[in-house]
């Protein structure tokens, strides 16, 4: 499975694009922040029978329901990535080519992993 780097000013919209790729295996839950609420979105996870765990924008005016015990899983991803994001060199994007980009992040990934293991 390969990955995609977006600039950090992408909006939410191209990672949701990324994600549901037509060619990557299909989830059966996407947890996902209201940056990801959109009728859009919505309607291509109904497409694909995927069920959306995605807390509401304020102003949506049809009211959805989120299963909150599915949606506290997302913590779990938030401080993998916070972590991995402690390394200068994954946070800042200091790599000049968006393939060296990967490589650093495996490198992390697995520092943690054997730091993991250790304990």
């Amino acid at each position: 499975m390969g990955s995609d780097i977006t600039p950090g000013q992408t909006s939410d919209d191209l990672g949701f694009d990324l994600v549901m790729d037509t060619n990557l295996p299909a989830p059966s839950v996407l947890l996902a922040d209201r940056g990801y609420d959109s009728d859009n979105a919505r309607k291509t996870m109904e497409a694909r029978h995927v069920v959306p765990v995605i807390p509401m924008r304020k102003t949506r005016k049809l009211r959805v329901a989120v299963d909150r015990r599915l949606y506290k899983l997302r913590n779990l991803v938030e401080r993998c990535f916070n972590t991995l994001k402690n390394a200068r060199r994954v946070a800042t994007r200091s790599d000049k080519t968006a393939e060296s980009c990967p490589g650093f992040i495996d490198i992390t990934s697995i520092r943690l992993w054997l730091r993991h293991l250790s304990t």
